[in-house]
């Protein structure tokens, strides 16, 4: 058989990549409600008790309003319909959220940091009565908020950073209502420059884990818990593969991972039957639904006057020259070589 040329672009997804519009924003309304009238009291607490962990306290409701409020802007933002230049929509403003957020909580860790170690050197009185009242009730209101967050979508980065932001707070508030109890039991007033250390290791591992994750993200590295290496390998495996490059996966947001992938089919394959095998494989085993499957009979990357003569005969090797700047490894069976 002469004279035949397959060059075949597949895009599966599941077009279900709109945020969801339901109880998400109404718990994360309501937290902020809840965390601003709160906010308010604890500064005007923490200055008559001269408590830098309430201070700090209240500084993190503030941050923990703010990331609230970012995430419900990007919500919206990442709900609009692709158009113009932006292909895939705003969704990216999600990830932009929780990246703010993590930026926020390691600033602000420095800057209680610096403040804590201070205290600790020239420890200021503290009432000890008035910080062990605020910070019980501190823990009612962030558990009540925690719970609210609880409720919505944690997938989502966004929500998962507003997310943090709260239960670091409630950890803080624990921490504060012990140095409260101790100061007011012992008179140690060094109680209250620690238990804000301890909020600042809090601040500092949530804000470290935002900013990683949303890093990963915009750099374009495979979600976590997916091995290119070993993924490639199985695709190239698969019966007609001959060989698969310029292979990427990477996350147009949180939950949607993206793929894309030129794959070489040997003469006489079924091309249209490889490319629904392989989408079958990436949806079953890997989650990923949002796949770009460039499917070509080896040989058809030659110029166009060149004829490919298909056979069912041993499964050819590719030319070394398959393509002029192939990204990545490229996965044949039994293996890939750089």
């Amino acid at each position: 058989m002469t004279g035949h040329a397959h060059g075949a672009t597949a895009h599966g997804h599941s077009h279900a990549h709109a945020v969801s519009p339901h109880a998400d924003r109404r718990w994360l309304r309501a937290a902020l409600l809840l965390i601003t009238a709160y906010m308010a009291v604890e500064v005007v607490i923490g200055f008559v008790a001269q408590s830098l962990a309430l201070i700090s306290d209240a500084a993190h409701m503030l941050t923990d309003a703010v990331s609230i409020a970012l995430a419900l802007v990007a919500m919206r933002l990442a709900a609009r319909p692709a158009r113009g230049g932006y292909t895939y929509g705003l969704k990216r403003a999600e990830i932009l959220s929780a990246q703010a957020n993590g930026i926020t909580l390691l600033l602000l860790s420095v800057w209680l940091a610096y403040e804590a170690v201070e205290r600790l050197i020239s420890p200021p009185a503290v009432t000890g009565g008035l910080v062990l009242v605020t910070a019980l009730s501190g823990v009612v209101v962030n558990l009540v908020c925690t719970w609210f967050l609880s409720r919505a979508n944690r997938s989502s980065l966004n929500i998962e950073g507003a997310y943090q932001h709260i239960l670091t707070d409630l950890f803080g508030f624990v921490a504060t209502a012990i140095a409260g109890l101790i100061v007011l039991t012992t008179g140690f007033a060094q109680a209250d420059a620690i238990a804000t250390l301890v909020v600042v290791a809090l601040m500092l591992k949530a804000g470290t884990g935002l900013v990683r994750e949303s890093g990963r993200i915009f750099m374009e590295a495979a979600p976590a818990g997916v091995d290119p290496e070993a993924l490639g390998n199985h695709l190239a495996s698969t019966d007609q593969v001959v060989e698969v490059h310029d292979l990427h996966i990477w996350q147009i947001t949180s939950g949607q991972p993206a793929l894309s992938a030129h794959v070489l089919v040997a003469p006489g394959g079924d091309c249209h039957k490889v490319r629904r095998t392989l989408q079958e494989v990436l949806d079953l085993e890997y989650g990923i639904t949002h796949a770009t499957l460039q499917v070509d009979h080896v040989g058809e990357q030659a110029s166009a006057d060149d004829v490919l003569t298909l056979s069912t005969g041993p499964r050819p090797e590719p030319p070394a020259d398959h393509c002029e700047d192939t990204h990545g490894p490229v996965h044949r069976p039994g293996g890939y070589r750089e």
